[in-house]
């Protein structure tokens, strides 16, 4: 049986995954990610791709962030004419990305085509795709719940099991099989970290002859994840004490879920002063009531402290989640101390960036970093102290206190990978494929798993992996 591993995006990067298993002339596709990064480079990697959609016979994806589904659109607007095969969480989550960024698109080309006009230039660029191909991708889905084995091409079986990384999301086993031939090849996704709350701990594949995984953290170790309630309820202390805001740029998927649902616990314990709290963002609101339907991925903790007694664990009284525009404006004149979390979670797009702009000279406020944030953004300049800061087309000095709390991570950290990858039947894994990672963190991995006699290769964009079956 012939059969290659490649991939067009995460590989060697952390945005952007694009991976391909190419089973004599079938091509499954695992994942269809938007790479996020500077805008003119980010534009450039979305628009411009080493291979033919037309050729894809299936997609698999992992999870709905934005650098896994955010090029499905304009996947089947060229040419892609096959399934796309998701958990029923991941098919909710996906619609509510790819539309936001639909949307996202519109307004942003328009702005730079209005600013193009006043200066007597021409702009002709167009988005990448409208809402009319959000709604043809989305015709394209097909959603499996975890353990149930499917056909996804010919002569191609998959199975979605819990990668515990944010709401539906799945690692997923492809199983090729011809001429009494058998090729097992497992796809992480994005891996979860064991303990996170609201959703179940990662869950172990079984056996595999080569593995797939991320290397996001796979150069740092994460603090107990216990610790994120106590560490967020001592930033929001010590601010709210020196009369400052509290500002958390957050993907409004996973890690906006996660910060209410620890505010509401740290609430009700009095663990944090009184103080109004605001998620300003459409998305993360929508994304919110997503999570409320698709109770079937909680964990028990989450069913015991919560669902048992019919309350919201995204819902209480000091909880305000703001839609308009107009309301977000009104946050700017807030004088006294508040929490205000807004997405985009890389300070790249959105609501947050009028809170930064507005927030981040002042030295009574804090910046909380709860994310990754990646290479060329704010959110990294922001990280890095970088000073001036261009917001918006302003500069602004930053004075406000900068604070990482790591432990809010949903992504596993080496410690997790190498607990992961040593449960595998190690008679059958002949292989483990880096991706999606930096240098320094897919570099440092190889040496812990080959230390473990681990063989691992670090995935070069476009280069062609030869696999073979029993």
């Amino acid at each position: 049986m012939q059969a290659e591993l490649y991939s067009h995006g995460a590989a060697g990067e952390v945005t952007g995954s694009k991976h391909f298993l190419k089973v004599k002339d079938t091509t499954l596709m695992v994942d269809c990610g938007a790479f996020q990064g500077r805008r003119d480079e980010s534009d450039r990697k979305n628009r411009e791709w080493p291979f033919d959609a037309r050729e894809i016979s299936a997609v698999v994806l992992s999870h709905a962030h934005f650098d896994h589904c955010g090029l499905l659109p304009l996947v089947a607007k060229r040419g892609f004419a096959g399934n796309v095969y998701s958990t029923p969480a991941t098919r909710d989550l996906a619609s509510l990305v790819m539309m936001d960024s639909a949307n996202i698109q519109a307004k942003d080309l328009e702005y730079l085509r209005k600013r193009a006009r006043k200066r007597g230039q021409s702009f002709d660029k167009q988005p990448l795709y409208g809402e009319n191909e959000v709604v043809a991708a989305l015709e394209r889905f097909m959603t499996v719940s975890y353990h149930r084995r499917f056909a996804c091409a010919d002569g191609m079986t998959a199975t979605f099991y819990d990668a515990g990384h944010i709401l539906g999301s799945a690692a997923t086993v492809i199983e090729a099989r011809h001429n009494n031939q058998v090729l097992k090849v497992g796809f992480t996704g994005d891996l979860g970290r064991p303990g996170l709350p609201i959703l179940r701990d990662p869950e172990q594949i079984p056996a595999v002859h080569y593995l797939v995984i991320e290397s996001t953290y796979g150069n740092r170790l994460h603090k107990p994840i216990d610790q994120a309630a106590s560490d967020l309820a001592a930033a929001v202390t010590k601010t709210v004490e020196r009369g400052g805001k509290v500002i958390i740029p957050a993907f409004a998927i996973e890690r906006v879920q996660e910060l209410v649902y620890y505010l509401h616990l740290s609430v009700r314990e009095r663990k944090i002063p009184k103080v109004p709290i605001y998620v300003d963002s459409p998305m993360a609101s929508n994304a919110t009531a997503i999570y409320q339907v698709h109770q079937e991925c909680y964990d028990d903790e989450t069913r015991a402290l919560f669902l048992s007694d019919h309350k919201n664990p995204f819902g209480f009284d000091d909880l305000t989640y703001v839609s308009s525009v107009a309301q977000s404006k009104r946050l700017n004149d807030l004088k006294k101390p508040a929490i205000i979390i807004a997405s985009s979670g890389m300070c790249e797009a959105g609501r947050i960036l009028h809170h930064l702009l507005n927030n981040i000279e002042d030295p009574k406020n804090t910046i909380l970093v709860v994310g990754y944030m990646a290479a060329g953004t704010l959110g990294r300049r922001i990280l890095e102290r970088e000073s001036p800061l261009n917001i918006l087309g302003e500069l602004r000095t930053p004075a406000a206190e900068v604070k990482v709390l790591n432990t809010f991570s949903a992504h596993a950290d080496y410690n997790d990978i190498l607990a992961y990858v040593g449960r595998l039947d190690r008679a059958e894994l002949r292989e483990v494929f880096l991706v999606h990672g930096e240098a320094d963190s897919q570099t440092n991995l190889k040496r812990l798993l080959e230390a473990q006699h681990t063989k691992t290769t670090i995935v070069k964009p476009g280069e062609r992996y030869p696999l073979f079956a029993d």
